[in-house]
């Protein structure tokens, strides 16, 4: 049995600083396991009068005994061996998650739990588990909040995708480079060929141009379509003319290479600032709901949405037409200028029908 210190006692506990995330201050911290009639306890708990956790040990995933480490940051790097955390202070931790790791988002009862795929790049989080004298981290607890992960995700089905085209292009432009210089050497051992040689060195030369441009243009996203729904007052019900319009804009975005769907909601100025926000959200997000429950369109080509209320009106509120225009929601179909040639802006608008309020 362990001896438990007293208040004055000394003990082995290593403070690495404070650190600064979501606008509260965090300690990344080492100590010690160790059993107590009423549970487990750190060794940090212990030395300033902190009550042991009532969980034992084989719940927290470690050994009595063991260093126990807590690490908040941002998953820089996701691989299947380890990931990289980067905390505020911008220190950089090697993790490895267990396979029986307990993974859920915060909630106040419980969360739900998740696997070892959803920890991508991004993700803000904290796990707890043993470090080693590496300054590894064994993950046995990885807490995140959901909203975090929605928005990693989201930006990690762009990246990714984008990286492995970036790859192949820059691997391409490296064999293009080798011919170039096997072409300039032939140009100059070669009597009576040199300008035949050096015109095909010339177009050599254009292709590598052309391909670093469209690696440089990858991530310039432009409008291919758009399209704006109107509702009516108070409303957030499609109309017929406004299914119509959505079915022609999924139509286009599936012709498209690496697409992606913009959708923004809005509301007029009548009723309070709040009940118009709410409203502009409900309008956007049955405009996303049909075109994924009728079109299919994956959940990775939406970027976050969002419903502005009374912001960014298009017309006068004080009017009954501007009112009317203002009660909408707006869809632009992106695409990367790196993928797509001769991109062509189009426009589809529909009016909600008309009503006397």
């Amino acid at each position: 049995m362990p001896r438990w210190p007293s208040a004055e006692a000394p003990h082995p506990l290593e403070r690495r600083g404070t650190v600064r995330s979501g606008g509260l201050d965090r300690e990344h911290r080492t100590g010690r396991i160790e059993q107590h009639p009423l549970g487990v306890a750190t060794e940090d708990q212990l030395a300033h009068g902190g009550a042991p956790a009532k969980a034992d040990h084989d719940e927290l995933g470690v050994e009595l005994g063991c260093d126990l480490d807590q690490v908040v940051g941002r998953v820089e790097s996701a691989h299947e061996l380890a990931d990289l955390v980067r905390d505020a202070v911008g220190v950089d931790t090697k993790v490895v998650v267990n396979p029986n790791a307990s993974i859920k988002n915060n909630a106040f009862f419980g969360g739900d739990r998740f696997p070892i795929t959803a920890i991508v790049r991004g993700l803000n989080l904290e796990v707890e588990g043993m470090g080693d004298n590496s300054g590894s981290v064994a993950v046995n607890k990885v807490r995140f909040d959901k909203s975090s992960l929605m928005t990693a995700q989201s930006i990690d089905a762009r990246v990714g995708p984008a990286e492995e085209r970036l790859t192949a292009a820059e691997q391409n432009a490296q064999r293009v480079s080798g011919q170039i210089d096997e072409l300039m050497a032939i140009s100059n051992a070669a009597k009576g060929g040199a300008k035949a040689a050096q015109d095909t060195a010339d177009a050599a030369v254009a292709g590598v141009n052309a391909t670093n441009k469209r690696i440089t243009d990858m991530d310039d996203y432009v409008v291919q379509r758009t399209a704006t729904i109107n509702f009516k007052v108070g409303s957030a019900v499609l109309s017929q003319e406004a299914k119509t319009a959505l079915d022609e804009i999924a139509a286009a975005a599936g012709s498209l290479k690496g697409f992606m769907i913009e959708v923004t909601g809005y509301a007029s100025a009548e009723g309070g600032v709040r009940s118009n926000k709410a409203l502009s959200e409900r309008r956007e997000k049955v405009v996303r709901e049909y075109l994924i429950d009728n079109h299919n369109i994956s959940l990775r080509r939406f970027t976050p949405s969002y419903g502005f209320g009374e912001l960014q009106a298009v017309a006068d509120n004080t009017t009954r037409e501007g009112r009317e225009q203002n009660r909408r929601v707006e869809i632009k179909v992106l695409v990367s200028r790196g993928l797509n040639q001769n991109v062509e802006v189009k426009s589809v608008a529909t009016d909600a029908p008309d009503d006397t309020n």
